[in-house]
């Protein structure tokens, strides 16, 4: 296996656990949204997604803008 295809392949192991990581978090945290155990106000509701978002979208564009030729 060459250089090229252990990256691919670390890459794939990696990359596909965090991302499954992460949607089961975000799944947890749609727990949050019972009102019968919570109480929160729309304000904290757009901060939070909005963070979430911001993060997101920064991430993503690093993906873009950070490629690099093997």
């Amino acid at each position: 296996m060459d250089e090229k295809d252990e990256k691919i392949d670390r890459f794939q192991r990696i990359a596909y656990k965090r991302k499954d990581d992460i949607l089961e978090k975000l799944r947890i945290f749609g727990n949050c949204a019972n009102k019968s155990s919570y109480e929160y106000s729309d304000v904290e509701i757009e901060k939070i997604f909005s963070e979430i978002l911001e993060q997101f979208y920064k991430i993503k564009l690093k993906f873009k803008t950070e490629k690099t030729e093997i």
